[in-house]
């Protein structure tokens, strides 16, 4: 392909469990990928985690998959204080907190209307606690929006791969319908052709 694209800039700093690209945290470790693009704000994505979060859990508990989470600043137009790229560099923060995905579920938990201005980053660091994040760090890597940059590059990277709305799955880098029955038949798909 002849076609230019926009040069990413790379963020300064990556959370911990990041992806090897560096766009996304990795949880679990089996051979099959499965790439989940979501938005903290947006409703579908509280209600694909509700629908499809006990699954995923339990392909990663099986060690069937590598769930890679892209949180995205996607819907920054939504809120009046970018909620959107706020939470995503806070689940950044849980993730160099070792708490990550009970971090995910309390966002979405607690989840904003849209159109309003979201969570404080106040508000923020109180869910961390919340959660176990409770060490000084946490509330400084929100407050001081250390990973704001990688939410951008986590945005900017999805937009460049096609991705066009949250939540979007993936597995082995294919599009998939955002259902557990979808998502579980291309899973077993992929472990039957030897995860590749």
């Amino acid at each position: 392909m002849s076609t230019q694209t926009p040069h990413i800039s790379s963020p300064s700093r990556v959370p911990a469990n990041a992806s090897p690209s560096g766009d996304g945290i990795v949880v679990g470790a089996g051979p099959v990928q499965v790439d989940a693009f979501i938005d903290f704000l947006c409703p579908f994505c509280k209600q694909f985690e509700g629908r499809c979060g006990p699954l995923l859990d339990e392909l990663v508990a099986d060690e069937a998959i590598s769930l890679v989470y892209h949180p995205m600043g996607f819907l920054d137009g939504l809120s009046t204080t970018r909620y959107s790229s706020r939470a995503s560099a806070a689940s950044g923060c849980a993730s160099d907190g070792g708490h990550f995905m009970e971090y995910l579920y309390a966002l979405f938990a607690n989840q904003p209307p849209e159109g309003g201005p979201g969570l404080s980053d106040d508000e923020l660091v109180e869910l961390g606690r919340g959660v176990g994040l409770a060490d000084s760090s946490f509330g400084a890597c929100v407050r001081e929006g250390v990973y704001l940059d990688w939410s951008s590059y986590v945005t900017a990277t999805a937009v460049q791969r096609g991705v066009g709305g949250t939540p979007t799955v993936a597995v082995q880098g294919v599009a998939v319908p955002a259902s557990p029955q979808t998502i579980l038949a291309a899973v077993r798909a992929a472990l039957a052709g030897g995860g590749g």
